[in-house]
């Protein structure tokens, strides 16, 4: 597949939040849209009544729903799914069958877990266990095996039971206890937020445990997008704000620029994999250090893999962490084994993974083209910036105080339930502007990427190239899919393939292949192809089976930094190498079909040029493949105006000069539009 011309259209104008079809008019029957924050280590829920949101409480007066589901055998042959407080409080006496922050295996692969599986206290089906590139499972103690989708669509039903309970329907046993009836509650419409940085396979798996648990998913809403909402800053403000974003599992860092209700996030970065949970995991490993335990001994009673110690440690290292958000020190203790932390130990113990965020957050100015001196603003977001640690890092970091009148681990709820409002049917006329973290585009010939959606492109957003073939006669494609910054396909993540078939047998050049992308407002991707002469179609929606780590992530906008000067070498390189097989291959066929049109010398001239072209390109100097094809192109030109007017002569032969200029005149026997494909 090579380029032909394109079109390309990206980013659109503004646009009121909506899916295609989709009803704004209010749900009947009682129905109600809520806005819900999946987080790694809480959940929230909210809701807009009397014209402001509200986040709800559980039966304990909580508005924090603890992100752990238990699966708790019942002697029936079925295990009881517990969600929330109280299956936290049986995760050490049943770890195995006590699934938390499984957010940070949304949308991954069992191939990506390499360095995660021995901190988790559950047993992970990964590598080894079937097939690597299928979706993580957690097995339990039962040979069972649920998916990161089936356990968050446990909690989102604890969630929708709490909403049911607050609002009257139901019961707020039902709601705290997660022994839910799925049939039970009459909220069926809801926003769910996604970490900014999530991919098209992170997203999907969040939309798909939504519709798991009965909900229409009205929009996956940017977490650092729903902060800015619930902060008011839809209300006529105006402004440049960055929203940091450091949760339980993730990272966030955007940059939006405001103005009279519209929101265009102009960048954004961050890790999926980042967050709180490593700095549990970090105190856990000095307690039980100081314990004796040592992952070197599997069968040591005190190693970290025994679970039941494994999360009495993370237990109490999350407590102590919170402690110390109210304390300058405090004391960690595991069984007979006790050790002293103080605020100082903390800070040194989150620097490592604080300045991982700080590297997101340069990238992010950078490509917003900002400096920390010119927003107007710092939003915090996500319960890990409720440390005081955190927040001095923040402020030195952007020179300024970050906004604080919310808190942190409220404010996405509140957002995502503004706009469940807005498009439940409520009113308001917020334009949510977001942006592709990564590039999306296509394979061509010779493993070359042609980028169609660049990085921080608006969403929703659509582009439009069109392609050629590269042998004569080719009946097919095969469109390769991709995801990253590299100029080559090795250097980038492959997100899906599928074949476009039943083009014309026609020579190389001359048929006429149109990709399309079309990214929606949640960031899920459809990549369509469409043969213009035929008709032919094909298309595929993005779904990959796993996301992007957080190392992968790091490498490809580094590697694009850091490789740029080569990649495009490389790229020139294989561009010209392509080019030069075609022309050689294009003229032998013309050789061998027409040698008559040309005399010896000329053929000797032709035969010389191509052998030099063929030598060249074995090399690595792509200047110099183009120098020997274009010698080739010169030493053949006088041979191709021979074909050319040979076949002028055969098309006008027996013709009337009239009807030539009938035919010639403009706009006969053809539209405008065919006659732009046409001379494309």
């Amino acid at each position: 597949m090579t380029p032909g011309g394109d079109d390309v259209f990206v980013g659109g104008g503004l646009f009121q939040i909506g899916e295609p079809g989709q009803s704004t008019a209010p749900h009947r029957c009682g129905r109600r849209a809520v806005g819900i924050d999946l987080g790694t280590t809480n959940s929230l829920v909210a809701i807009v009544e009397d014209g402001a949101p509200r986040v709800l409480r559980g039966a304990d007066g909580s508005v924090l729903l603890p992100s752990v589901v238990a699966y708790t055998p019942t002697g029936s042959g079925e295990a009881r799914v517990v969600v929330g407080e109280e299956a936290r409080r049986t995760a050490a006496e049943r770890p195995r069958d006590t699934i938390a922050s499984v957010k940070r295996f949304m949308g991954r692969a069992a191939g990506d877990l390499a360095g995660v599986a021995g901190m988790v206290p559950y047993e992970l089906a990964g590598p080894g266990d079937g097939d690597g590139d299928r979706m993580v499972k957690v097995r339990l103690t039962d040979g069972r095996e649920v998916t990161p989708v089936e356990v968050s669509a446990e909690i989102l039903r604890a969630l929708v039971a709490r909403a049911s309970a607050a609002l009257g329907d139901g019961t707020a046993e039902e709601a705290s206890s997660g022994d839910l009836d799925p049939d039970a509650p009459l909220i069926d419409a809801a926003v769910i937020t996604v970490p900014a940085y999530f991919d098209d396979g992170q997203r999907q798996a969040t939309r798909d445990a939504g519709r798991l648990a009965g909900l229409e998913v009205l929009r996956l809403l940017a977490e650092p997008t729903a902060a800015a909402l619930a902060y008011g800053l839809d209300q006529g403000s105006r402004g440049r704000y960055a929203v940091y974003d450091l949760g339980g599992g993730t990272f966030d860092i955007s940059i939006l620029d405001l103005h009279q209700g519209v929101f265009k996030v102009v960048a954004t970065g961050g890790d999926t994999a980042l967050g709180g949970d490593d700095i549990d995991r970090a105190l856990a490993s000095r307690l039980l250090a100081a314990a004796g335990a040592d992952r070197s001994r599997p069968g040591d009673p005190a190693s970290p893999h025994d679970p039941a110690l494994l999360r009495r440690a993370l237990d109490e290292a999350r407590a102590a962490k919170h402690r110390l958000s109210d304390a300058e020190s405090t004391t960690m203790r595991l069984g007979e084994v006790s050790i002293p932390l103080g605020r100082a130990d903390l800070a040194e113990a989150m620097r490592p993974w604080l300045d991982k965020t700080s590297r997101a957050v340069r990238r992010a100015l950078r490509d917003a083209e900002l400096a920390a001196d010119e927003l107007d603003g710092v939003i915090l977001v996500g319960g890990s910036t409720k440390s005081p640690v955190v927040r001095d890092f923040v402020a030195e970091l952007f020179g300024r105080e970050p906004l604080s009148q919310l808190d942190p681990e409220e404010v996405v709820a509140l957002g995502a339930a503004a706009q469940a409002h807005a498009l439940s049917g409520g009113g308001g006329d917020v334009v949510l502007l977001d942006v592709i973290p990564l590039s999306l585009g296509i394979e061509t010939m010779g493993g070359v990427v042609e980028k169609l959606v660049p990085r921080n492109s608006t969403i929703p957003a659509r582009a439009v190239q069109t392609f050629t073939t590269y042998a004569d006669n080719q009946t097919g494609f095969d469109i390769h899919v991709v995801q990253g910054e590299r100029e080559t396909v090795e250097g980038n993540r492959s997100l899906a393939r599928f074949q476009l078939k039943g083009l014309p047998a026609v020579p190389a050049g001359l048929a006429r292949v149109e990709i399309r992308f079309e990214v929606d407002a949640d960031g899920l991707t459809r990549v369509s192809a469409h043969e213009l002469m035929t008709g032919v179609e094909a298309a595929v929606e993005v779904k990959p089976t796993y996301g992007l780590t957080d190392e992968e992530v790091e490498r490809m906008l580094l590697d694009s930094f850091e490789n740029a000067e080569a990649d495009l070498a490389r790229r020139s390189l294989l561009t010209e190498r392509v080019e030069a097989e075609r022309l050689v291959a294009a003229t032998r066929a013309a050789l061998e079909q027409d040698a008559a049109l040309c005399d010896e010398p000329t053929r000797a001239a032709i035969a010389a040029a191509m052998v030099e072209v063929e030598r060249v390109a074995a090399g690595t100097d792509h200047a110099a493949i183009r120098r020997a094809s274009e010698a080739l192109d010169r030493a053949s030109h006088e041979f191709a105006e021979a074909r050319m007017n040979r076949a002028v002569r055969a098309a006008v032969r027996g013709r009337r000069v009239d009807d030539l200029a009938g035919d010639l005149a403009p706009g006969a026997g053809t539209s405008r539009e065919t006659a732009g494909q046409r001379s494309r």
